[in-house]
């Protein structure tokens, strides 16, 4: 059978397309999450699956009962927070925008659970919540469908804490029924607290507590342990012990009132409902009412603005931060450094093992046609367009995250399983067509196997495309800084940078092509080029057993075998696309119905990701001299310089764990004196606006949350301390210096 090597095939336009729809889909299903592509009601992050619900059993007209919500299932140990946070954290918040007619309502809140943090209590959820939103339709809406866009924002906490957010869209049609989430909104009605009158319900704060008395709870509670949640924020503390008990069918507890109250309500909003509620997601279902405060508020004395509302406008200000243009100030060596890198970085590419048998079998194929050297300068073109418009298109997409906020870097799509299964497979059947297990003109049409002559400069042209997608899990040196540097450059710099790392690419094969001493240079034709050909298959089969290894680091092990079982049915299937007569063809369906079973069984275990593992001003302490100072990168470096050790707190106040160790292990006087007593320098990094220039020290850290706690001396690499901060751990560290 006479050579024809992959990439010579006219099975190019099918492998091409699908290369360039694998290195490009992942980011662009990324941009859609982060800038709200239309027709996206999913939006994923490692810590929550958020999705956008939508109940109208009886269609969209006035008078009838239209629910949206939104559904956030969350990672283990991970949640997120109800209308009041409690000691810290910031409640979900949905922004809604709808056709004239219609407009939205407040969230029905669940009912919360109290999750206890050491001293403090947050209140809020854990497992899946759904947060309906009633929907009001008036008389003067006549549309045939309801399109709905949603902008929410969440906070999503462990130990460290993660604001996120995400753009939604529905088209919900005006006629029929929309049901089909109806089980999950009955779910959450039926979690919801229960309104009812507050009767003789009352109030009344004292000194340091709030005494509260309640009537008219259900019959059934008597006697238990209830859970109290107020929904103003700041009025009590949350994580102090406090008393409750029964007297007969009256239920009356104690809290202590917060130091930091900031409102004297003359009525408050509050939900109690039954303690200890098991499993997870929302509480038990609890009573909602309103209580009169009797007497007066004790006196609030120079407490600070309310926590949710600078919170709220620290989160607001997030995107606009995060998408502010970035100074060209860069002098141009830094520029012509990084075009040179990723000149560089595109040349040696061609040396990974991925990209190499590319190069290798289209160059030899030079040794076969020596003669036609325009021909050739055509296809070196083309195979050199194919190559940097396929980089510039990357590079395009990392950009519009880069827009988004999101940080940019080659082999970004590998962070998808799915995309890392894709590419193995792909890798599989190159392997098995380059080890001679198969030739694509003996399986494929005789018209498709014929495109590769009517449209030889196309075939170059996808060539090209192919070699980018092979190469997306190669990182070459020189590549790593350049791109780094790209994603500080404006636009035009950082796509001139992708199109240098394409022209490096592509250059060995389009200096083959335009100076044929590089082709006569080649060895003559003979069996030995089938031999290499076969030997370039252990290359591909080495990078599938690499991305077997990354898959493992996303869906575990379960997800590894389930992809070697399909790689296996996969081989199976090539193999008998060889075979001929009635006993091939019952070979060929049964190995096609073999691999389709085997994507329904056990496909989902390959995408499954396994859960995640665990991740202003100076303000004196109570050792006099010792104070916190505001961050900066020159403050930092100067202090360093000095040869004075420098402790960092990169803390956020919507961060439970950072306030947690402020309270306690950071607030410790002995542990402060011995910090004095070092002549240590505290600094405090905020992170609550997510200030570039913080997520930039995080980064260097290897860090992409709060807290992080850092000890710094000149001459010594920097320690990094543990996120729930002990007393033990931060001396330990201190008597390195």
């Amino acid at each position: 059978m006479p050579l024809l090597p992959l990439f010579l095939s006219a099975a190019r336009y099918r492998l091409a397309a699908l290369a360039l729809l694998l290195f490009t889909g992942p980011l662009a299903a990324q941009a859609q999450n982060l800038l709200g592509a239309a027709g996206a009601p999913v939006v994923q992050t490692p810590q929550v699956r958020a999705e956008l619900l939508a109940h109208a059993p009886e269609g969209v007209a006035p008078g009838a009962k239209v629910w949206l919500g939104l559904q956030l299932t969350h990672q283990p140990e991970w949640h997120t927070y109800w209308k009041n946070s409690g000691d810290s954290g910031l409640p979900t918040e949905l922004q809604w925008t709808l056709p004239a007619g219609v407009s939205a309502g407040e969230i029905a809140w669940p009912t919360p659970r109290k999750i206890p943090i050491g001293s403090l209590a947050n209140y809020g959820y854990t497992g899946t919540v759904l947060l309906p939103v009633p929907l009001t339709v008036a008389p003067a809406f006549a549309g045939q469908q309801l399109d709905v866009t949603l902008h929410a924002t969440w906070l999503v906490c462990r130990k460290e804490c993660i604001p996120e957010e995400g753009n939604f869209r529905l088209k919900i049609p005006a006629q029929g029924s929309t049901g089909l989430n109806g089980a999950a909104f009955d779910a959450a009605f039926a979690a919801a607290p229960r309104d009812q009158a507050a009767g003789a319900s009352q109030a009344s704060p004292d000194a340091g507590h709030l005494k509260v008395a309640l009537d008219a709870l259900p019959a059934a509670w008597k006697g238990q342990k209830l859970e109290f949640f107020p929904e103003p924020a700041g009025l009590i503390d949350p994580g102090a012990p406090w008393t409750q008990r029964w007297d007969g069918a009256r239920w009356t507890a104690q809290l202590p009132l917060s130091a930091q109250r900031g409102s004297s309500p003359a009525e408050i909003a509050l939900v109690v409902a039954l303690a200890d509620a098991p499993g997870e997601g929302p509480g038990l279902a609890g009573a909602r009412m309103t209580v009169p405060v009797q007497g007066a508020w004790p006196e609030v004395k120079a407490l600070p603005a309310a926590v949710s509302p600078a919170l709220q406008a620290a989160l607001d200000a997030n995107t606009a931060r995060a998408k502010a243009p970035v100074g060209s100030g860069g002098a141009p060596v830094s520029l012509l450094a990084a075009l040179l890198g990723a000149l560089l970085g595109g040349l040696i590419l061609n040396l990974m093992p991925c990209v190499f048998p590319v190069l290798a079998i289209k160059v030899l194929a030079f040794a076969r046609h020596a003669d036609d050297r325009a021909a050739h300068r055509r296809h070196g073109l083309a195979y050199t367009a194919g190559v940097v418009l396929s980089f510039l298109a990357l590079g395009g997409l990392l950009l519009v995250l880069r827009a988004a906020g999101e940080a940019i870097g080659w082999g970004f799509q590998l962070q998808s399983p799915a995309v890392v299964a894709t590419l193995a497979a792909l890798f599989t059947v190159i392997g098995l067509n380059l080890a001679g297990m198969f030739e694509f003109g003996s399986v494929l049409p005789s018209g498709l196997a014929s495109l590769q002559a009517r449209h030889p400069l196309a075939d170059a042209f996808l060539t090209g495309v192919l070699a980018v997608a092979v190469a997306s899990p190669c990182t070459a040196p020189f590549m790593g800084a350049s791109l780094g540097l790209a994603a500080t450059l404006p636009t035009a710099q950082a796509l001139a940078v992708f199109a240098l790392l394409g022209l490096g690419m592509a250059l060995p094969y389009l200096a083959a092509s335009w100076w044929p001493a590089i082709a006569r240079a080649l060895p003559r034709p003979g069996a030995w080029m089938e031999r290499f050909r076969q030997f370039m298959a252990f290359p591909m089969f080495a990078t599938v057993v690499w991305l077997l290894w990354v898959l493992g680091q996303q869906s575990g092990i379960d997800g590894v075998a389930a992809l070697l079982m399909l790689l296996v049915a996969l081989t199976l299937l090539i193999w008998a696309l060889r075979l001929q007569g009635r006993a091939g063809l019952v070979v060929r369906g049964l190995s096609a119905l073999a691999l389709l079973g085997l994507l329904a069984g056990v496909g989902p275990h390959v995408t499954r990701l396994q859960a995640p593992e665990p991740a202003g001003a100076a303000v004196a302490t109570s050792v006099e001299g010792l104070r916190w100072e505001a961050w900066s990168a020159a403050r930092q470096a100067e202090l360093v310089a000095q040869g004075r050790p420098v402790f960092v707190d990169f803390t956020a106040a919507w961060c439970v764990t950072c306030q947690f160790n402020k309270r306690n292990a950071l607030a410790d006087e002995g542990l402060l004196r011995d910090l004095s007593g070092k002549n240590v320098a505290l600094l405090r990094a905020d992170w609550t606006r997510r200030d570039p220039a913080v997520t930039a020290a995080l980064a260097e850290l290897g860090r992409n949350g709060v807290p992080v706690y850092v000890l710094l001396a000149k001459g010594q690499p920097a320690r990094v301390l543990t996120e729930v901060l002990s007393v033990s751990e931060v001396r330990e560290a201190l008597a390195s210096l």
